[in-house]
């Protein structure tokens, strides 16, 4: 079992089908679900399924939560989305790594990204937060240029 960072295949195709929206206002709404190192997770999950997810903890349940504050831009010739930290209090849990997911009904639950955190990251009876890179086209959660 391993956690491998990557952009969805499945994603990557949904993209140039339309079937993806951003838009800070009106745009679909993407979740983020914590999984442990047991999980199975890369470029070639297409889907959120809570097998290996991290037990329901504090503020953390089944599926995780919405991500708040997406927002795009471009420059320089790279497209970046960015989302704001996400915390979950009250937990006591140890994580691997995240899926990030569209909740839409054009895609129900389709995976966009996988996150590897590097290592189990843990919280006793605390705050977890999953911080999300600089808003820029050489750090962004997710990046495309040509």
């Amino acid at each position: 079992m391993a956690i491998t960072q990557a952009i969805a295949n499945a994603f990557k195709k949904q993209l140039l089908e339309g079937d993806q929206n951003f838009k800070s206002s009106g745009g679909d709404v993407f979740k983020l679900a914590l999984y442990t190192s047991s999980a199975t997770l890369n470029s070639t999950t297409t889907a959120y399924a809570s097998t290996n997810e991290v037990a329901n903890t504090g503020q953390y349940t089944a599926g995780g939560s919405d991500l708040a504050g997406q927002n795009t831009s471009i420059a320089s010739g790279v497209a970046i989305v960015d989302f704001a930290d996400l915390s979950f209090t009250g937990v006591t849990l140890t994580s691997r790594g995240a899926l990030i997911y569209n909740t839409s009904s054009a895609v129900t639950n389709a995976a966009v990204a996988v996150l590897d955190f590097g290592a189990d990251k843990t919280a006793t009876s605390g705050t977890f937060t999953v911080q999300f890179p600089a808003f820029t086209t050489a750090a962004a959660i997710l990046r495309i240029s040509g």
